[in-house]
């Protein structure tokens, strides 16, 4: 959810304000000696109070500042990591473009063995520098002294060169926060798009004039000064199947709208038009004129899938080509820095390097192919209400084949073709083509399915003896084969999992289609299982028929959920179990018959058992036909796993005859 705002310097009406950072070095016993906080007894911690101020500077090499303070409660051990190991993201360009942190300021408040008030000083020795990619570096440290039940306090000022990204303000955090506060300049040359993300509201809002604030070439301009007050902060609790918490989180967002030139006058307007923004693309040294590179790539894969005519056949062969080509470097982009012909030669490469390195080489082919802006589901949803590129983060390549179009991702060698992974799946992209207007396509995956089929005898001895079946579909398969893939061996893997099978014996394993990623993979094992310890001695047995990948928890734990449910992509599992009893033994009880569906055709739960002459078969679908749905339906989601669950650990009564 999110609600737009549009400051201008001289449109709004304007109220006093007091707001302001609040002292450095200074504790309130009382929150030292909090035990617990009363409006969430569940939390390891609590942000006491919390401060943020972010102005545009009249110096040109620093042109944003931004000021964090922070004060939290410490409550339990688990949160030292977290909350009392600081770390600080750093965008950087090059050694002229970079963000860089200064005045760090950080004490622990704590009681000794005495029961006496002590504090500790962060030492500047222990404030680390550290490098993590090309775009990012981290300064971090922890803070000193960390005890349960202590309280940290750190400040500190960051300076960025980038007058265009002003810092946005995250209200809400996984702990909750009793207040927090964020103060805003902007000069009246600038027009920002304000965005309150997330579904609590702002507690108060003030609005004051900051005369001068700004100044350039010895012009000089007011400022709006707008602080944000949000108090009694609940913490935001992730919970499974869900896109990135950023999504939700209660935050406040801006994007500049349009800027005066001091110079000339001359007014500017940053948000852009659709067309723009695909001029730009296809004129860009990174995309555009990497996307051009046909020639290149014609020569490159000269000669793969020379042996078929068929467009689809041959674009498979294409995309198993430079899937085996590449080795992904882990960095995300959509555009190509260093070109894709160095990429290709180096045999490594980022998300754009390899994918749109694709785009040109089915186009070199004669297969019509487009590339496709996305967000990846860590990164967050795109925000549609204003144009632009900055939220995309990932690249990937739509090959047009007849009246099909498929979806392809070539930085995994286990992904088949057409399947993109998972973390791809948000909501929609922006199709991007040289020859004509982009436009938007909806990210969705094929449903995943997995079959179990078990086949067993059981022996006087108490033992169950027979065969275990299962097939995988889809991200099922994929994350199986990298699970497998991740061994050095098949053999390896089978003694694994042997291992992790409690009362499971696998006695000899076959495992088909590893490397056909287009099939399904096919698992079949013959197994021994111990049902019961003393069998000769019972009249009366019982037996759990979910013999392997039972569900025992319930993935959804929140009392309400004010977001979305999405999976990803549809999926049904089945399970199959035919039990042969010997002569003296007979069912005397089988569990009840199941039947619940969602609501809207959202799925359902089928269970059944069904009596033989020398024993019993098991047979249950649970089915999610969709890959999102409603916070209106999370009680029946949750309520269906409750069955499920329930179901699941029921048992089977056998007696002797």
């Amino acid at each position: 959810m999110k609600r737009t705002f549009l400051f201008l310097v001289f449109a709004l009406s304007f109220g006093f304000c007091q707001a302001q950072d609040f002292e450095f070095g200074e504790v309130d016993r009382a929150d030292v000696d909090m035990t617990k906080y009363a409006k969430d007894t569940s939390a390891q911690a609590v942000v006491l109070k919390e401060f943020g101020k972010t102005w545009i500077s009249s110096a040109d090499h620093i042109p944003l500042i931004h000021e964090y303070h922070v004060k939290i409660k410490i409550l339990n051990p688990e949160a030292f990591r977290e909350w009392g190991d600081v770390k600080i993201p750093l965008y950087k360009e090059d050694d002229n473009y970079f963000e860089s942190v200064r005045d760090i300021k950080a004490i622990t408040y704590y009681r000794d063995e005495n029961n006496l008030l002590r504090q500790a000083e962060l030492d500047p020795k222990n404030i680390f520098h550290t490098k993590l990619n090309r775009y990012y570096d981290q300064l971090s440290f922890a803070l000193p002294h960390l005890t349960k039940g202590c309280v940290i306090e750190y400040k500190y000022t960051l300076e960025s060169p980038r007058r265009w990204s002003f810092k946005e303000w995250n209200f809400q955090a996984d702990i909750p926060k009793i207040y927090s506060e964020y103060e805003v300049h902007i000069p009246g040359i600038y027009v920002y798009n304000a965005s309150l993300r997330g579904a609590l509201k702002l507690t108060k809002v003030n609005s004051d004039i900051d005369r001068d604030c700004f100044s350039f070439n010895g012009i000089k301009c007011d400022c709006s000064k707008i602080t944000y007050i949000m108090t009694d902060i609940p913490a935001f609790k992730e919970e499974a199947f869900m896109t990135s918490p950023k999504n939700f989180m209660s935050a406040i967002n801006f994007e500049l709208s349009e800027y005066t030139n001091f110079e000339t006058g001359a007014r500017t307007k940053v948000t852009k038009e659709w067309k723009d923004i695909d001029y730009d693309l296809k004129h860009n040294e990174s995309f555009g004129s990497q996307l051009r590179r046909t020639e290149l790539m014609k020569d490159r894969i000269k000669g793969v899938g020379a042996n078929t005519t068929d467009p689809l056949e041959k674009a498979k062969a294409i995309f198993e080509f430079v899937q085996k080509n590449y080795r992904w470097n882990n960095i995300y982009s959509i555009g190509s820095d260093d070109g894709i012909r160095k990429a290709f030669d180096s045999h490594s490469g980022s998300v754009a390097d390899i994918n749109l390195s694709l785009v040109a080489a089915l186009n070199a082919a004669g297969i019509n192919t487009e590339a496709v802006l996305l967000s990846t589901r860590n990164n967050g949803v795109i925000n549609k209400l204003y144009p632009g590129i900055s939220d995309f983060n990932y690249v990937i390549a739509k090959a047009n084949i007849g009246d099909q179009s498929y979806l392809l991702d070539a930085t995994d060698p286990l992904l088949p073709f057409g399947l993109l992974p998972l973390k791809c799946m948000n909501d929609q992209g922006r199709v991007m083509s040289l020859d004509k207007p982009s436009y938007w396509i909806d990210l969705k995956a094929e449903k995943q399915t997995k079959t179990y089929a078990f086949d067993l005898k059981l022996t006087d001895d108490g033992k169950l003896k027979g065969s275990m079946t299962c097939y995988s579909r889809g991200y099922d398969a994929y994350n199986k084969r990298k699970q497998i893939k991740n061994f050095n061996t098949v053999d390896e893997y089978v003694e694994d999992l042997d291992n992790r099978l409690k009362k499971m014996k696998i006695l000899k394993s076959e495992i088909h289609n590893l490397d056909s990623l287009e099939q399904p993979l096919a698992e079949k094992y013959e197994i021994e299982i111990n049902a019961y310890d003393d069998m000769q001695n019972d009249k009366r047995l019982s037996f759990n028929p979910f013999l392997y990948d039972r569900t025992t928890s319930n993935p959804f734990k929140l009392a309400e959920r004010t977001f979305p449910v999405d999976c990803g992509a549809p999926s049904e599992e089945r399970f199959i179990l035919t039990v042969h009893l010997p002569d003296k033994m007979t069912t005397e009880a089988l569990p009840q018959q199941v039947g619940l569906a969602l609501p809207n055709q959202g799925g359902r739960f089928l269970l059944g058992y069904t009596p033989t002459d020398d024993g019993f078969n098991c047979s249950y679908s649970i089915q999610f036909n969709r890959s999102l749905y409603s916070s209106e339906e999370y009680p029946y989601l949750k309520e269906m796993y409750n069955k499920i669950i329930q179901a699941e650990s029921a048992e089977v009564v056998f007696k002797k005859k």
